[in-house]
C-alpha cells in the first residue's frame, strides 16, 4: 500500500479556516515536508497546480507557487521518494510539458510523474485570457486525451504528428527520451473522468469522504476498478484522506471542533460559487462533492480525526478497499503532521508493516 504526501504549495494548506494554522508557501517548508516524508519511508509526494485563490479574510490560495519547478527543486534534495507535478493543461502546451518532464525525470534520476489537471475553476484561467468558454466543463477530458497522446507519442518515439481537433502536431521532436516511464495521473471523480483515467493514466486520485468514515468513499474506487476492466489496464485508485491526529480523540476532535468554528465564510462562498458554474458537472464529480458537502472547510475531503491509534486503524480500514492502490495525506500543520505519521501512526498501520520492518 503506498502512501504519499499532497505538500502544501498554496497556503494554509486544506483548511478555509481563520482559526487553523496558518503559513505561506515556501520552496523550504516543501522541503522540510519531502524529506521527513522520504526519511519516514513514504512512496510519493505530489503538488498541485492552482493559479486563483478563494480569498476570504484569510486569502486563502491566493499565496502559492508553480509545480513544476517545485518539483525540479526538489527532485535535487532527495534520492528514492517519487515525485509527481501538476499541469493546468490549458495554459502550457503538452510538448513544453513534455519536455519539463524530462528535465525533472533527469534531476530526479526517474523518479518523476505528471498529474493531469483539466481545468474546473474557471477564473484560474479567464484572468489570463486563456478560458476557452464554458463548453470546456463539458469537453475537458476530450483535450486531456489529445494532451496526454501527444505526451506520450514524444516520451515513447521522439515525435507527434497527432492532428486532433484541439492540437495540429507537425514533425514536433523530443529527445532525448525519459530515462523511465513518467507515470500520468489524474483525479476523476466522475464516470467520464475515469474513464479517462482508464485509458491514459497509471493511478487515480480521488477524494475519501466524511469525518472518521474511512469506507464512506468505497463506491469510487470500486467504480475506478469497472473502468479499468473495460480497458484491461491496471489502473489503481489513490485516496485522499486529511489526518489530524493527537494522544487522544478528544485532543484531536477539540482541534477539528476550533478549525469548524473559524471557518472563513467568504473564501467558501466563492469556492461554492465557483464549483456551481460547472453546469456540465455528474453527481459524482469534485465539483458536485464540493457543493453538497454540509462541512467543507477542507473541500469534503475524507477526515480521520483522532487518537494516533485510531487514525492508524482507519488508515488501514481505507486501505483495505477494493481497488485501493495508495492512500494521500494532508495534514492541518504540516511538520509537526509528518512527524505525527512517522513515528506515531505508520508503526502502528497493519498496510505498512513492510516500512516497519525495513526500519
Amino acid at each position: 500500500m503506498d502512501i504519499g504526501v499532497f505538500i502544501p504549495i498554496n497556503n494554509n494548506g486544506w483548511i478555509i479556516s481563520a482559526t487553523s494554522p496558518q503559513y505561506m508557501p515556501s520552496f523550504e517548508l516543501n522541503k522540510q515536508v519531502v524529506q521527513k516524508a522520504e526519511g519516514y519511508g513514504l512512496d510519493f509526494a505530489l503538488s498541485m497546480i492552482k493559479l486563483h485563490g478563494f480569498g476570504g479574510k484569510t486569502g486563502f490560495w491566493d499565496h502559492g507557487l508553480e509545480s513544476f519547478t517545485l518539483m525540479a527543486g526538489l527532485a535535487a534534495v532527495t534520492s528514492r521518494i517519487r515525485l509527481f507535478a501538476s499541469t493546468a493543461v490549458l495554459t502550457i502546451p503538452p510538448a513544453i510539458v513534455a519536455r519539463m518532464a524530462v528535465t525533472i525525470d533527469s534531476i530526479s534520476g526517474g523518479r518523476f510523474g505528471v498529474n493531469i489537471v483539466s481545468g474546473w475553476h474557471k477564473v484560474e484561467y479567464s484572468q489570463m485570457g486563456l478560458w476557452p468558454g464554458d463548453q470546456h466543463f463539458g469537453r475537458r477530458y476530450d483535450y486531456s486525451t489529445e494532451y496526454v497522446r501527444i505526451m506520450r507519442e514524444l516520451w515513447e518515439t521522439g515525435r507527434s504528428d497527432l492532428k486532433g481537433e484541439f492540437f495540429q502536431m507537425e514533425d514536433c521532436r523530443l529527445s532525448p527520451p525519459p530515462s523511465a516511464p513518467i507515470r500520468l495521473v489524474s483525479a476523476g471523480q466522475s464516470d467520464r473522468g475515469m474513464e479517462f483515467a482508464a485509458q491514459y493514466c497509471d493511478y487515480n486520485f480521488a477524494l475519501g469522504e466524511g469525518v472518521n468514515e474511512p469506507q464512506k468513499c468505497i463506491d469510487v474506487p470500486r467504480r475506478m476498478l469497472a473502468q479499468a476492466e473495460r480497458t484491461g489496464r491496471d489502473v489503481g485508485s489513490y485516496i485522499l484522506y486529511m489526518v489530524i491526529a493527537e494522544e487522544t480523540d478528544e485532543a484531536a476532535l477539540a482541534k477539528w471542533d476550533l478549525y469548524n468554528r473559524g471557518a472563513d465564510r467568504e473564501a467558501l462562498a466563492h469556492l461554492l460559487g465557483h464549483a456551481a458554474n460547472d453546469v456540465n458537472t455528474e453527481a459524482t464529480s469534485m465539483a458536485a462533492a464540493i457543493q453538497r458537502s454540509s462541512s467543507p472547510i477542507n473541500f469534503n475531503m475524507g477526515t480521520l480525526v483522532g487518537s494516533y491509534a485510531n487514525v492508524a486503524r482507519m488508515l488501514d480500514e481505507a486501505a483495505a478497499m477494493p481497488g485501493v492502490k495508495g492512500l494521500m495525506l494532508t495534514f492541518d500543520e504540516f511538520l509537526t503532521g509528518m512527524d505525527k505519521f512517522g513515528q506515531r501512526i505508520q508503526p502502528l498501520m497493519r498496510c505498512r508493516s513492510h516500512v516497519r520492518l525495513a526500519a
